[in-house]
Formats: structure tokens, sequence, C-alpha cells
């Protein structure tokens, strides 16, 4: 069987899927849920309820701020309780609205059954209507608007579908428990996406540690009957879910600094965002809930969760049992790519997908030492940049230059910091180089907008 893989960089950390065994269980509803208005890329959204209002599960409570926002719903049925600033997972605020849980009743015309709808709608304007009425994001972290993926600007042309079952991130499991449980419509949503495309070629991409998954994959295929869709083993390697390195290793197609993947004809979508786009469609359900894996060496007890949007980190973690006594940081995420979580009354977003728990020996750091110019760190970055040059002119604070030496183009992967024999944090300093270039690029494109909109006067 051969792998595909892309062709720069990469590492192979320890898989370390030791909740993959673990089926999606049902979280009970919490108390109360605390829904972000700025759980996306882009404008944070309006909210459209006031205090006091009855709301279902599904019902509209915010509506996108601009052409890149998204839709939210209520993923409850209770009364609105309050609208205001709340702290997110790392602190910083931001507005909430609080809905307290009174049963669990759903909007009008949601279909909550497990009959799965198989006929592809005809007309691919209105699936991506349908996609921009459920709120669809991107669920492989990013959470862009999916339907501002799917609608390519003037000139551009979908070639190919992707759907990412890599879930690359050690410890990471519940795309793999999507891909066994809810297969069929995974597979539904990849040939919406498909037609929406234009009916355009779709490959679901699967990393090799997940044979399970890759059988039941073809065997869907093969028993719905759909026409252009394949699965394409990938090897082993990180960062392979990599929306740039996947198209690689699909397409064997570079996309260039700054562009987008709709410039090489392709658009990828992760597999938990495929299940959304099948609900939204074909049972007019938004986004109201999510698959979160629980995990850890320290942590007792294993889990892929199904959680309402909106639900408090505390509640999962206590569900479970509470934080183990050996854990020293919690991460909402993976362990390359996640973010430390500082606070646990924060509540989740569309776009988690993990709580980890790490324990003190897991998360020190060995003293860092000096650059012994060994090049591991470039030989490792996905993106074939240099990450010890990133890093000194990062330090010395020469923006320009690490403009230069494309700092913007960083995924924050974490290969060069993992592979650097010296400790050294070769990513945190990049991170703030990469910060400042952006600022600098987006200064330089509003002033070049305010000036041609002067010149039109």
């Amino acid at each position: 069987m051969s792998k595909h893989t892309f062709s720069i960089g990469g590492v192979h950390p320890h898989d370390n899927k030791i909740s993959r065994e673990c089926p999606i269980e049902q979280l009970p509803l919490a108390p109360s849920v605390y829904l972000s208005v700025a759980q996306h890329i882009g404008a944070p959204s309006v909210p459209v309820v006031a205090v006091g209002d009855k709301v279902k599960v599904g019902q509209v409570i915010a509506e996108p701020g601009g052409f890149v926002g998204a839709f939210i719903h209520s993923s409850v049925s209770g009364t609105v309780k309050s609208i205001g600033p709340r702290a997110d997972l790392a602190g910083r605020l931001s507005t909430h609205i609080e809905i307290a849980v009174e049963g669990d009743e759903w909007l009008e015309g949601i279909d909550t059954s497990d009959t799965l709808v198989t006929a592809i709608p005809e007309d691919p304007k209105a699936i991506i209507d349908k996609i921009r009425l459920g709120g669809v994001v991107g669920l492989g972290g990013a959470t862009f608007p999916t339907h501002v993926k799917l609608s390519p600007p003037p000139g551009s042309k979908c070639e190919r579908v992707i759907i990412n079952g890599c879930e690359c991130e050690p410890y990471l499991t519940s795309d793999f428990r999507t891909l066994l449980e809810k297969g069929e419509q995974v597979v539904v949503g990849a040939a919406l996406l498909k037609k929406a495309m234009g009916d355009v070629p779709c490959t679901i991409a699967i990393e090799e540690n997940k044979p399970e998954a890759i059988a039941h994959i073809r065997e869907v295929i093969a028993k719905l009957g759909y026409s252009g869709i394949d699965v394409m083993v990938m090897k082993m390697m990180y960062p392979q879910g990599g929306e740039k390195q996947l198209i690689d290793a699909v397409m064997h197609r570079q996309v260039g600094s700054g562009a987008l993947p709709i410039s090489v004809g392709a658009v990828v979508q992760n597999v938990a965002t495929a299940l959304a786009v099948y609900d939204a469609v074909q049972k007019n359900k938004p986004i109201v809930d999510n698959s979160v894996t629980v995990t850890g060496e320290c942590f007792p007890k294993q889990a892929n969760l199904l959680v309402r949007v909106g639900t408090p980190l505390r509640y999962i973690i206590d569900y479970l049992g509470g934080v183990p006594e050996e854990a020293a940081k919690i991460i909402s995420g993976g362990p390359m790519m996640g973010r430390a979580v500082a606070n646990l009354d924060a509540a989740t977003v569309k776009g988690t997908g993990a709580l980890l728990f790490l324990t003190e020996k897991q998360t020190r750091r060995a003293p860092e030492t000096h650059c012994i110019r060994c090049g591991k760190c470039a030989d490792a970055c996905p993106m074939g940049l240099e990450p010890f040059l990133l890093n000194k002119l990062s330090k010395a604070k020469d923006w320009d230059a690490c403009e230069a030496n494309a700092a913007q183009d960083c995924i924050e992967c974490g290969c060069c910091l993992y592979s650097c024999p010296a400790q050294i944090p070769l990513l945190d300093n990049i991170r703030v180089g990469k910060g400042f270039v952006l600022s600098a690029i987006r200064a330089r494109a509003a002033a070049a907008k305010a000036a041609a909109e002067a010149a039109k006067k």
C-alpha cells in the first residue's frame, strides 16, 4: 500500500492515541452555557437576542458581523440570562451570551433522527447557502467560515476537494472516532462539498495509523455509490494535516507565500466539518455540538465526548472526575499546536477539539543552550523556512528582515522547537516576529486601500 506525504520537512512524534478505543459519548447538559460571539476567524457576530428571551436548540442568537463571519445558534433551550464580557481560556474578555438550560427543546424543522439522507441537492448555491445558515466553520483548528471558503474569488477554480482525516497531532482521536461512528454522514458531507464546488474529484486523506477508519470509509464509499470520491492513505508524519502540507501530499502542488489553497485549485475541509456540512444541508441542523477528546497519561478516564458548544471546561472535567493531582498543565488541542488553558471557567467554542492533561515532567523545558548551527530546525520546517535565522532576527527586533525571510509563512506547528537539541524556544520568538510582520502587512494594505479610495474622490 503506497503512502503519501508532503515533500518538505516534518517530524514524527509518538502518536499517543490512548483514547482511540473510547466511543463518542454524549455529555449531559450543563446548567448553563456561555456562547462567545468571537469563536471563528473574522468579525465577531452580533447578538440578536436580549436578556430574558426564551430560545430553543438551533435558534439563531447572533448574526455575522461581516462577510467573513458566521451565524451562532443556541446549543440549548432555555432563557438568555446575560450578554456581556466573559474570559476565554486565555483570560481575554469577549462578549458571551449566557443561557440557562431548561429542558432540551429543538427548533422546528431540525431533523434529529438517525435516518441517513443520501440524496444530494442539484443546486450548488443552495448547498452553500444552507452551510452558511448553519454557521458551519472549519473544525480542524482555524474555524474559518466554510461558506466563504466554498466561494472562490473570480478567476479561481476548485479542481479537488480534500477531506482532512489525518488527525496528525499526538493524543487527539475525536476525528478517528467520527470516521468510525459517523462515516456514512462524513462521506455524504464530502459528496455535498464536491457538488458545491462543481462536482470536482474528492479525496479523503487518512493517516496509516487508522487502518480501521481507512477500511470503513472505503466500504461506505462503495456502499453509497458516489463517484469521484477516493481514500488516500497518508504516511504518519507531522504536520500531515496542515492545509498546505496536505495539498502538497495529495496534489503535489505548492501553495505560494501568502496565497490561498484555491490558488492551486484546492479546497480543504476537516472530517468534523464534513459531518457538520451533512447536518446543516441534509438535517437543517446548525453547529450546536462537537466532539472533544479528553486525554493524557495522568488523566484517569480517557474519553471522546459530544459536547454542546458553550459548555464550561470545568463542567466537562468534573464530569470525568476532576483535574488529577499530577496534572501541571491543561492544553486546549494537541501538544504541538494547542493553547494552554489559563481559565477553567472558559466555555468551549465550535473549534474546541480536545483537552489534554500533561504532567510537570512532560511540560518542563530543559535549559536553553547555545545554537550549534546543526540545521535540524530548518530540515524539520514544513514551510521551508530557516527558524534559526528567524529566531535571531526576531530577538533583534529586525521586523523588515523577518518579513524578507517569510516569518509570516510560519504555521506555528512547533517542528523547529521539537527538533532543536539546544532547547531554544524558537517558536516563541518567531511567533513574536510573525505578529509584528502581519501587523505591518495589514497596515500597508489599509493604507493602500485608503489611498485608492482618496484617489477616486
